[in-house]
Parts: C-alpha cells; sequence; structure tokens
C-alpha cells in the first residue's frame, strides 16, 4: 500500500522514541572495530522538511522533537541524537528532521554498510541522495519485509535492522511478528528494531503475546505515550521492541523517559511508559 508517506509525521513523539533508540543501538555497536550493517525495511525518504506542506498540516513535530530542541539542558542519553537533529539543521533553526537511513549514515563507519528498502517511488528517488551512496548504501525499491531474509545472515555476523511499517493494513501487526520469527531462525546474534504505535492497546497486547510465544530470546519493550490510551481515533503512544538489545539499552531508556514524559506530555499526568523484558535474557555480547 503506497498512500502512507512519513512527511505527515516527521519528529513526532513517536520518531523521537524510535530514533533515540536508534541512536543509542548505533551508539552501542560502534564500541567494537569490527564491520556491522544496518538494514532499514521501510526507509522513508531519510529527510523531511519541517516546512514542507505535508509537515505543517498537523505540525506533528512541534509536540515532538520541537519540545526537546528548545531545551537548554538535555540529558546525556539524549546527547548522540540531539546533536544528530542539530547536525541536520547547521543554521540554528529547527527546518529540517532526519530520518533513520540519514541518522545511519551519519553514524556509521566506512567499512558498515547500510542497506534500505523503500517501496514508494518519490521516497526511493529521494533515499538515493543520501550521501555516501555506493559501496557503503545500498537502496532496493521493494517490500522490506520481503527483501530482508535475502540479506541475512549478513557477512559480518554484525546488523542492526530497524521495521517500522506504516500498520496502515491491519494484517502489518502478524507479518511483522512473522517477519522478526523468520530473521530471527536465520540470523539470531543481531539486534532487531521493531517499532509498533499506540492506537489499539488491544493490538499491541497481541504483539506481544505473539513475540513470547515465538520462542525467541531476549526481547526488550520500550514504549512511551504522551496521551492516555483512548478508543477515539489517532496514536496516544508508541514503543519499540528490541531483540538482543545492547545491554545498556533498558537502563538508558528508564532514566531518559521520566525527563521526556515531562517535557513531552501534553497534559499533566498523562504520559506514561514502561520499559520490561518481555523474553527471558542471554549472554549478550
Amino acid at each position: 500500500m503506497l498512500s502512507y508517506r512519513h512527511a505527515f509525521h516527521a519528529g513526532n513523539h513517536a520518531d523521537v522514541i524510535k530514533h533515540l533508540t536508534l541512536a543509542l543501538t548505533l551508539e552501542y555497536y560502534l564500541r567494537k572495530d569490527k564491520p556491522f550493517w544496518y538494514i532499514d525495511t521501510h526507509a522513508g525518504s531519510g529527510f523531511y522538511r519541517l516546512g514542507s506542506t505535508e509537515a505543517q498540516k498537523n505540525r506533528e513535530f512541534a509536540t515532538g522533537i520541537q519540545q526537546l530542541w528548545e531545551q537548554a539542558c538535555i540529558p546525556e542519553q539524549l546527547a548522540a541524537y540531539l546533536n544528530l537533529v542539530r547536525l541536520a539543521n547547521p543554521a540554528g533553526k529547527l527546518e529540517h528532521y532526519p530520518g533513520s537511513p540519514w541518522i545511519a549514515a551519519q553514524m556509521l563507519r566506512k567499512t558498515d554498510q547500510l542497506h534500505l528498502f523503500e517501496l514508494h517511488p518519490a521516497d526511493f528517488q529521494a533515499l538515493n541522495s543520501l550521501p555516501g551512496k555506493g559501496k557503503r548504501i545500498h537502496i532496493q525499491q521493494t517490500d522490506g519485509l520481503k527483501g530482508l531474509h535475502s540479506l541475512l545472515p549478513p557477512p559480518p555476523r554484525r546488523a542492526i535492522t530497524l521495521i517500522d511499517p506504516s500498520y496502515e493494513l491491519k494484517t502489518d501487526y502478524s507479518a511483522v511478528v512473522e517477519t522478526l520469527t523468520k530473521a530471527h531462525k536465520r540470523f539470531d546474534s543481531g539486534t532487531y528494531l521493531l517499532w509498533y504505535p499506540v492506537v489499539s492497546r488491544q493490538r499491541v497486547q497481541q504483539m506481544l503475546h505473539d513475540l513470547q510465544a515465538s520462542g525467541i530470546p531476549d526481547i526488550v519493550q520500550i514504549e512511551f505515550c504522551p496521551l492516555q490510551d483512548s478508543n477515539n481515533m489517532g496514536m496516544t503512544g508508541s514503543g519499540m521492541f528490541v531483540i538482543n538489545p545492547p545491554w545498556l539499552l533498558a537502563q538508558q531508556m528508564r532514566e531518559i523517559l521520566p525527563w521526556l514524559a515531562e517535557h513531552m506530555s501534553t497534559s499533566t499526568g498523562a504520559a506514561h511508559y514502561t520499559v520490561q523484558q518481555i523474553s527471558p535474557e542471554k549472554n549478550r555480547g
């Protein structure tokens, strides 16, 4: 389905949680000299102009990244992520928001590789303007959930995979779990970051149950909701299921989420968050 465009939602509270988690995970992988791959199943265009018609329609960034941009003092855990956002805005004014491919392209070394999937023709074309395209960045215009399996296991035996479909189709909820289960069987030592929206609490609980039933070990759930759960239409929050998380990640998120709740909640006491281990840990490298 090609109607979804992330430009309408760039920089919202869901992007903050997703890209903060990604930046912390990339930081951890970069501690070792060994090369690794970054795989993005739904890459989008990679870079967004917040003054565009799409971004200005609902101005979702105003209750997301803009809330953090305006803070004089930020916690240490946010530094790498916000430094990247500032790098994307060299004039010192919040005018652009970097997507996950741009963030990864800035952080990864020459010895690392990016493998990006994007089905939408316009977004696929925009991805081709990413810096460093060539031997380091590989882009395919295809369904990332299907394309992922062709890359596993990666030759360096180290990889971070981000999966964040639009969930426009109800089948996406089960499809991502099925994809993860198959991917983990092919390559069980990689880190997988599965983003999900909180639109229906029942669907989130079903995903959690299905992941637990898959038998995949070492899954951490990270969730941040600036609004209370609601049966009305709309996303009240979002989260990440992280398979094989960096050993510091859970504690880092436990420390930062209260601060985010204070600065990104739209009403007093509405924000809620969780960090929990949903399947048994294993020894982490």
